[in-house]
C-alpha cells in the first residue's frame, strides 16, 4: 500500500472553530424560529377566532402600539432600567462585602446570617409601605426594594463559594505564611468566582422583578414613573395593545440583563472553569 493511499484513507479531523460557529448559529437560529412560529400561531388564532383587540390584540397591533407609543414608553423603560441596574450594583457591593464579613468567623455568621434570611423571606410587598414612609423619595424607596430582593442570592452564593475552597490549598497558604487578606485575595475570591457569577445571573433577573413589583406597591405615577405604571395605566384605559407593548419591553429588558450577565460569566470562566469548558471526549 502506497503512502498516498494511507493518507487518503485517514479521516479528516473536524475543525473545532467550525463546530463552535455551527453551535453558535444553532443557539441563535433555533430560539428565533421558535419565537416566529409562536407569533404566527398567535396571529392566526386572532384572525380566525375574531377575538376583539381589547381582549387579545394581534401581533401587528402590538407592534403598532410599540411604535406609536414609543415616546411614552421609552422614558418609562429608562426609569425601570436605571433602577434595576443601580439596585443590582448595590446588591453586588453589599452582597460581596457582607459575605466576606460573614466568613471571617463562625460566630459572625451565626449572629448575622439569619438577619439576611429574614429580609429575604419577608415579602417585599409587605415591607414596601414602611420603606415608602421612611425613604426620602419614591425613587429611593424603589431602589431599596429592588436591592433587598437582589441582595440575598448574591450573598448566599458568595458565602457558599468562599466556604467551598479546598482545605488543602488553605493549609498550603498558611504553610507559606500568607496573611488572612492574602488568602482571601489570591485564593478564596478567585475560587468563589463561579458561585459569584451564578448569584449575578440570578440577582439580575430578580432586580428587574423587584423594581416592577415595588413600583406596583408604591403606586408611583407621573413623568418619572417606570414601565409598571404604564402597564397599570394601559389596563385602566383598556389599551391592551400598549399593555402588551410594555410587557414586551420588560421581557426584552430581562433578556438583555440575562445576556449581559451570562456574557460576563463566560468572559470570567471560559478559560479555566469546568462549567464553561467543552468536554473533549
Amino acid at each position: 500500500m502506497s503512502i498516498e493511499t494511507v493518507e487518503n484513507s485517514v479521516p479528516a479531523m473536524p475543525n473545532p472553530l467550525n463546530a463552535k460557529r455551527r453551535d453558535l448559529v444553532l443557539r441563535i437560529t433555533v430560539p428565533f424560529l421558535a419565537i416566529i412560529v409562536l407569533i404566527a400561531i398567535w396571529a392566526i388564532y386572532v384572525k380566525v377566532s375574531g377575538v376583539p383587540p381589547y381582549i387579545l390584540p394581534s401581533p401587528l397591533a402590538v407592534a403598532g402600539a410599540l411604535v406609536s407609543d414609543w415616546g411614552t414608553l421609552s422614558p418609562a423603560l429608562w426609569v425601570t432600567t436605571k433602577i434595576t441596574f443601580m439596585s443590582l450594583a448595590l446588591a453586588l457591593i453589599g452582597g460581596v462585602g457582607f459575605a466576606i464579613f460573614l466568613v471571617q468567623s463562625r460566630w459572625i455568621e451565626i449572629a448575622f446570617y439569619p438577619l439576611a434570611v429574614i429580609l429575604q423571606v419577608t415579602p417585599i410587598v409587605a415591607i414596601s409601605p414602611l420603606i415608602l414612609i421612611y425613604a426620602p423619595s419614591t425613587q429611593v424607596a424603589l431602589l431599596i426594594c429592588a436591592f433587598l430582593v437582589a441582595f440575598f442570592p448574591i450573598l448566599s452564593n458568595m458565602v457558599q463559594g468562599l466556604k467551598s475552597v479546598d482545605h488543602n490549598l488553605i493549609n498550603l497558604f498558611e504553610l507559606y505564611g500568607a496573611s488572612r487578606w492574602q488568602t482571601l485575595l489570591y485564593l478564596k475570591l478567585p475560587a468563589a468566582q463561579p458561585y459569584f457569577m451564578t448569584g449575578l445571573r440570578i440577582g439580575g433577573g430578580l432586580a428587574l422583578i423587584a423594581a416592577v413589583v415595588a413600583e406596583f406597591a408604591a403606586g408611583s405615577a407621573g413623568a418619572g414613573s417606570g414601565l409598571a405604571f404604564r402597564l397599570l395605566e394601559a389596563q385602566y384605559r383598556m389599551n391592551i395593545p400598549r399593555l402588551f407593548a410594555a410587557l414586551f419591553m420588560l421581557s426584552m429588558l430581562g433578556v438583555a440583563i440575562f445576556a449581559i450577565t451570562s456574557f460576563i460569566s463566560w468572559l470570567s470562566l471560559h478559560r479555566w472553569h469546568e462549567s464553561s469548558l467543552k468536554r473533549e471526549n
